[in-house]
């Protein structure tokens, strides 16, 4: 392995594109080259290495996310993601390149062809969600010490006729994914409160159980006058819990500028 180039038995020194630079210290173990249904090739190379010592730094800042179909969360803030949804944006396009390949041949050079377009049209929507999901996980790990989210089971709800294509597309698994290694590594913590908790159906302001909540009803309106959007209230309710779970108080906020 050297700058830019990978020795592979028989195929000998190949150019690639390296996605990040390798510690000297690290031991090549071996290497896997994969093709993708877009035609591209991928190598992932295992390296093996003394597992760092994190340090565990002291909690001041904390986040509750709450999951949204649309948004893919909602914090204790009130700051919403606001997702680009890169599936539903080419959505249409997809639709049309699936069109002209029902009218080909099966099997034939036509068929192939525009089998691998479409291919790269939704390895390029992966690329776009991974892309954006990293970015945000970083930059909640940057500002907040514990971040409090909800033990959901995706695989139930993306199962669901009327939830799977948003499921999907917003990759709240993947999201929580990087977030969780990506705070361990900063000496930081997550916590997954019980999703059978009733984060919705709480009152954030006083606390009561609004039993008779439906899933419909985007605003949280209580009988002590409190009147909020339904995923912020939630929210905040996680951060509670994640707080009461961790056995930590805090005596400072911050908010995502």
């Amino acid at each position: 392995m050297q700058s830019g180039k990978l020795k592979l038995p028989k195929a000998g020194w190949i150019r690639i594109k390296q996605h990040r630079s390798i510690d000297d210290s690290y031991i090549l173990k071996g290497a896997t080259v994969s093709q993708e249904a877009d035609d591209k090739y991928y190598v992932s190379l295992l390296y093996a290495a003394e597992e760092p010592e994190y340090e565990i730094r002291s909690v001041k800042i904390a986040i509750g996310l709450d999951f949204s179909m649309s948004e893919l969360y909602v914090d204790s803030n009130g700051a919403h993601a606001d997702y680009p949804h890169f599936f539903r944006k080419s959505q249409e396009k997809l639709a049309r390149e699936q069109r002209r390949l029902s009218h080909c041949e099966k099997g034939s050079s036509r068929y192939m062809k525009q089998k691998k377009k479409i291919a790269r049209l939704h390895a390029h929507i992966a690329r776009q969600r991974k892309d954006y999901l990293h970015k945000e996980s970083r930059k909640i790990t940057n500002f907040y010490d514990l971040v409090c989210i909800e033990s959901l089971n995706m695989k139930e709800m993306s199962q669901d006729s009327r939830f799977g294509k948003s499921v999907h597309d917003n990759g709240w698994g993947m999201f929580t994914d990087f977030l969780s290694y990506k705070l361990e590594r900063a000496g930081k913590k997550m916590v997954r409160i019980d999703k059978w908790y009733p984060s919705s159906k709480i009152c954030s302001c006083c606390g009561k159980l609004k039993k008779d909540l439906k899933l419909e009803d985007r605003m949280y309106s209580c009988t002590c006058g409190n009147q909020m959007n339904r995923d912020e209230n939630a929210a905040i309710n996680i951060c509670r819990e994640g707080l009461r779970i961790s056995g930590v108080e805090l005596d400072t906020e911050r908010k995502i500028s």
